[in-house]
């Protein structure tokens, strides 16, 4: 939901009750990503998408009813093997969906939106698995540890999230378990979104699973909870929520968004109920090195993808914000000054424009030493072989210069700064995503690579 939370906040102030579907697990070339959301309010606006068209009006229509009979539900959408076109993602994949209402005075999950709003670090915790009075259960997270809401009753348990301890379960980004089925006191399926429909039984248009129905079994009941805008009654415990909180608070230290599983009686091991957890984390840092034309152009770049972009040059001259209206921060410092002394973390891009030995060996040394995503530096081949002949002199190991992106960008053939900021996009994308570069036509790779070091995040 988090590019939704500028508008899903503004309603919830508006005091208007809304339906968020959100897709919670994905199998296969799906669309779109754990976290892709759509929303529809009492008047039957919808904002977001949660598979780029394939199934966005089901996922409408859930909402509507969500809104009407306030019960959460859980729905799968797959490969139709009757009709391409009928309710399904033509491309083979498979969705989970979670379907909630959201009344005007819900708290964890208003307090959340806030918190996105604003570019704060929060959680948003919710079950998509388990005993049925969980279902949609909700807990805001923060980054201290602190934690407000309830999975299990009206009470509004809050409290400190480190008292349960890390629990050491991997969190996952895919749907490696079954989303769909149920905890220890009912039959699990043990069935999965399977890689595409080529190796998997055809799904059909919209998978309702009923209490004791196998998940993929096609039928009119649906999993949900009557009346269930939350806060609702009955509950497992405290100790539940307690280490909910605690991995929840572990995904939002990594910045990840995706699946952990806890036991229902809140001792850390599978099988009892599968939370969803939102990361909201600020956004990444792109730090540009040198006030040159095409640092302009990379700052607008950097914008669209969400980074929170500064400028950085010793040269007062060029580093002005008439230069640069679109950054977040124009510095005027030493590069390899400013580097040392300003904030960076794993999901920080560095792009060094200057060329200029006097900036750059300063600047390169601090920055190959630091734990950041992308380093890449800009220059001719033999600016390059140069560059890092300084590097070795100054000390630098193998190791560390093979982390370096030098000449900076992919091979587009780009000429104009537009055309370089593109180039210099595209590799940071694919090195975030682990995707090769190469053209998809032809070679047979997956459009969409599983690998992913950071979640999908708002620009501030």
């Amino acid at each position: 939901m988090l590019d939704l939370a500028d508008e899903l906040h503004r309603w919830v102030e508006e005091g208007r009750d809304f339906a968020v579907a959100t897709v919670v697990a994905v199998g296969g070339s799906a669309p779109r990503g754990p976290g892709a959301a759509l929303a529809v309010d009492g008047d039957g606006t919808a904002i977001g998408s949660v598979s780029g068209g394939c199934v966005e009006g089901a996922v409408y229509d859930l909402c509507v009813e969500a809104l009407q009979d306030g019960r959460v539900v859980l729905e799968r959408f797959g490969y139709s093997d009757e009709d391409a076109f009928a309710v399904g993602l033509t491309c083979g994949g498979v969705l989970d969906v979670l379907v909630m209402p959201v009344r005007a005075d819900t708290p964890a999950l208003a307090a959340w939106l806030a918190a996105a709003a604003r570019g704060e670090a929060a959680a948003l915790a919710r079950v998509t698995r388990g005993p049925a009075d969980l279902l949609g259960g909700a807990l805001l997270v923060h980054a201290d540890g602190s934690y407000a809401g309830t999975l299990t009753d009206g009470s509004q348990r809050s409290g400190p999230a480190a008292a349960a301890g890390p629990s050491g379960s991997a969190p996952v980004t895919e749907p490696e378990r079954d989303a769909v089925g149920r905890g220890p006191s009912r039959s699990a399926t043990g069935a999965e979104p399977k890689p595409d429909a080529t190796e998997a039984e055809p799904i059909r248009d919209a998978v309702r699973a009923g209490p004791n129905r196998d998940a993929l079994t096609p039928g009119p009941e649906r999993e949900g909870v009557a009346g269930a805008s939350w806060p609702r009654e009955g509950g497992v415990g405290a100790a539940l929520e307690a280490t909910a909180a605690a991995e929840a608070r572990a995904m939002l230290d990594a910045g990840r968004t995706g699946t952990v599983e806890i036991s229902e009686d809140g001792a850390n091991c599978p099988g009892g109920a599968t939370l969803f957890v939102e990361s909201s984390v600020p956004p990444p840092r792109m730090i540009v090195f040198g006030a040159v034309d095409f640092a302009a152009a990379l700052v607008r770049a950097g914008k669209f993808l969400g980074h929170h972009v500064t400028v950085c040059d010793a040269r007062p001259v060029f580093a002005t914000r008439d230069r640069f209206p679109e950054a977040d921060e124009v510095v005027v410092d030493w590069p390899h000054r400013y580097l040392r002394n300003t904030a960076t973390d794993q999901r920080t891009v560095l792009c060094v424009l200057t060329h200029d030995a006097k900036f750059d060996i300063p600047l390169l040394e601090t920055a190959l030493r630091l734990p950041v995503a992308y380093i890449g530096a800009m220059g001719s081949r033999r600016t390059h072989e140069d560059r890092e002949r300084r590097l070795r002199e100054v000390g630098l190991t193998e190791p560390e210069l093979a982390r370096l992106r030098s000449p900076i960008g992919l091979d587009l053939g780009a000429r104009t700064p537009e055309e370089t900021a593109l180039s210099i996009a595209a590799e940071i994308v694919a090195s975030r995503r682990g995707g090769s570069g190469v053209p998809l036509t032809g070679n047979g790779l997956p459009i969409h690579h599983d690998r992913v070091t950071a979640p999908v995040v708002r620009a501030s």
